[in-house]
C-alpha cells in the first residue's frame, strides 16, 4: 500500500467516489488530490485533497475531501493519506493546516488542535460557514502545526499490512476492447489490409 499523487486518469474514479461520500467537490482539481493505491492489485483505496486559499491576507492551506473505500475502512488507510498531505502542505511552505471536519476526533490523533470561532482566520470563515452549510452545522475547526503531525504507530502497522475486508472488489482499471465497442472476435487489427 502507498499515498501517490493523483493522475488526469484518476478524475473520474475520484468524481464518483466523492459524489457516492457526499463529500465537498467544489472547485475539483484532480491534481489537488492524493490517492491511497494497493501496490499488489493497483486498487485504490482512498483520496484526499489539499486546497489553497488565496487572499488578501495570505495564502492558507486546508485538508479536505478525505475519504476511505468502505472495505479498505480501519487500516490506516486515512491516516497515510493525511500524512501525505501534511507533507505536500510543508513542500508548498505552509508551516499551518487547517481542516474543517465533523469528524474532529479522529484528526486530533494526529496533533490537530480544536479551534473556537474566533481563531479561524477572517480569510477562511467563509469557507467554515460552507463546510457547516454542507454538514448541517457539525463542522469544527482545526489546526495542525506541520512539526505537531504524529503518525500514531498502530495505523502505521495497519497501513502496510492491509487488504480489503470483503464487500465488492473494485472493478479493473484496465480498458477492454469491449469497453470501446468493439468485438474481440469480429475485429481486424490496425494494419490489417484484409487482403
Amino acid at each position: 500500500m502507498y499515498v501517490r499523487d493523483a493522475r488526469n486518469r484518476d478524475e473520474a474514479w475520484l468524481l464518483d467516489h466523492i459524489e457516492a461520500m457526499g463529500l465537498d467537490e467544489r472547485s475539483f482539481r484532480s491534481r489537488d488530490y492524493v490517492i491511497a493505491v494497493d501496490e499488489e492489485s493497483n486498487d485504490r483505496a482512498g483520496f484526499g485533497r489539499l486546497r489553497v486559499h488565496k487572499t488578501d491576507d495570505g495564502e492558507y492551506v486546508e485538508l479536505t475531501g478525505i475519504g476511505v473505500l468502505e472495505t479498505w475502512r480501519g487500516q490506516g488507510v486515512g491516516a497515510h493519506v493525511i500524512e501525505r498531505l501534511v507533507d505536500e502542505a510543508g513542500d508548498q511552505g505552509f508551516e499551518e493546516v487547517y481542516c474543517f471536519t465533523p469528524t474532529a476526533t479522529y484528526l486530533t490523533q494526529f496533533g490537530f488542535e480544536r479551534l473556537d470561532d474566533d481563531e479561524v482566520p477572517d480569510a477562511l470563515t467563509e469557507r467554515l460557514d460552507v463546510v457547516r452549510g454542507d454538514t448541517d452545522g457539525e463542522a469544527t475547526p482545526l489546526r495542525l502545526s506541520r512539526g505537531e503531525f504524529v503518525m500514531p504507530d498502530r495505523l502505521r502497522e495497519r497501513f502496510k499490512e492491509a487488504v480489503p475486508e470483503g464487500g465488492e472488489p473494485e472493478p479493473s482499471t484496465e480498458e477492454a476492447a469491449e469497453d470501446f465497442g468493439i468485438d474481440p472476435e469480429e475485429a481486424t487489427y490496425k494494419y490489417d489490409t484484409g487482403r
